[in-house]
């Protein structure tokens, strides 16, 4: 009996980080939930969910060596973000711009034994921890930790996104 799934999901979780990027590749529907940490206030303004769209293609290789990268596409409560393309190397370090420009954010990449991948880069006085893993390979899930400069936390948001499959009617 021969397995049918593309050969991107075959090895599941992915244990290399072609393979993983090769997994994100899709049209994904997303829950966002963001949280403003240290803020006191008595309303609801420190957390905001929100639905939205994600267009994720694989970027091919351009050598032998680096593993390829993503160029993200996202709607968030029908507003259109600039697609950002992140460039992974395979000494560990990434690279995102937006629409091809220099780069805007660089940081380190870490693909762990349990198949979650963690983006760690530094912006505007900020440290962020974004950590990516799929519990099947259309469920993937999301967490994002910003620190400011002092250490303290920042801002929080948990994802939850499930790859479409087909077309909505």
């Amino acid at each position: 009996m021969s397995d049918s799934r593309p050969a991107a999901v075959a090895d599941f979780p992915p244990t290399c980080i072609e393979t993983f990027l090769r997994c994100c590749d899709g049209e994904w529907m997303s829950l966002r939930s963001q949280f403003s940490l240290g803020i006191a206030s008595d309303d609801d303004s420190w957390h905001s969910s929100e639905r939205g769209e994600l267009q994720v293609h694989y970027i091919e290789a351009q050598d032998n060596i680096s593993p390829g990268g993503l160029r993200v596409s996202t709607t968030c409560d029908g507003n259109v973000q600039s697609p950002r393309s992140l460039h992974f190397a395979a000494d560990g370090s990434f690279a995102s711009d937006a629409d091809g420009s220099s780069p805007e954010v660089q940081g380190r990449w870490t693909l762990w034994p349990d198949g979650s991948l963690e983006l760690v880069s530094q912006a505007g006085g900020a440290e962020r921890h974004e950590k990516i893993w799929f519990t099947k390979p259309n469920l993937r899930l999301r967490s994002t930790v910003e620190h400011r400069v002092d250490g303290s936390p920042a801002r929080a948001s948990f994802s939850s996104e499930i790859r479409r499959v087909s077309r909505p009617a």
